[in-house]
């Protein structure tokens, strides 16, 4: 089925209908597989799983194939054409930022590893590349907004993730996501976080800690100090 002109992806700031009159032929979004660490108990049947052993299911990055109509009544204007969106797609060397147009609110961060095929025919042709992606769809908006005109019923949590403190205070932050993330902390002064038992010390100003992680859902906090204290961080959707 053939789908609006107008529907594309957004891809290193450029727009495959818009900046390039390319027309979505098909589209294919894979989903991630799991990657499961398993260990078999000698002389037994009993199998352990390690997967989440350090805080969350572990997933292999997705796939996301496109195919793209092109066309030009002028052979060697097609030819050019092809050239101009080989390098598009090509040019970046890591994943960046992809934007589907039908997936609003989210995006990917994807690269292009392999070979992109082009089926030619006399005026037009059929451009099918894949990305390689992280496995997650991340939310373009960060948890807390209060665009109200954003918010999903069923994927987000209304939260406040930005606190005066005096003292100690006790909150809670909610991950909503299906990943762990690793929020970026902001905070006007120096600042302990007590969470499951652990003390993490924040500097004064803006961090991230690789140990400091918010689980699925519910994540209780015992911060101590005064000033104020905000947690950025996104939602991570399969």
């Amino acid at each position: 089925m053939q789908l609006t002109n107008y529907f594309g992806i957004t891809f290193d700031s450029k727009h495959s209908y818009e900046d390039f009159g390319l027309r979505v032929v098909s589209r294919q979004i894979g989903n991630p597989p799991k990657i499961k660490r398993k260990e078999r108990v000698p002389y037994s049947n009993k199998i352990y799983d390690f997967s989440s052993i350090y805080g969350g299911q572990e997933y292999d990055e997705r796939l996301l194939t496109y195919t793209f109509q092109v066309k030009d009544y002028e052979k060697i204007d097609l030819n050019i054409k092809k050239v101009e969106v080989l390098n598009w797609l090509m040019k970046p060397n890591e994943k960046i930022k992809l934007i589907d147009d039908h997936i609003p609110g989210y995006y990917f961060l994807a690269e292009v590893e392999d070979e992109i095929d082009f089926d030619e025919l006399r005026f037009r042709g059929l451009i099918t590349v894949q990305f390689t992606a992280y496995p997650f769809k991340i939310s373009e908006l960060y948890e807390g907004h209060d665009i109200w005109d954003e918010f999903n019923f069923l994927l987000d949590y209304a939260q406040i993730t930005e606190f005066n403190v005096n003292g100690s205070l006790e909150v809670t932050l909610y991950n909503p996501g299906a990943n762990v993330v690793q929020p970026r902390i902001i905070s006007s002064a120096q600042m302990q976080i007590i969470k499951d038992g652990t003390i993490y010390i924040m500097p004064a100003g803006e961090s991230e800690s690789h140990d400091f992680v918010l689980q699925n859902l519910e994540n209780k906090l015992t911060i101590v100090g005064n000033g104020y204290i905000q947690f950025l961080f996104k939602k991570e959707l399969i």
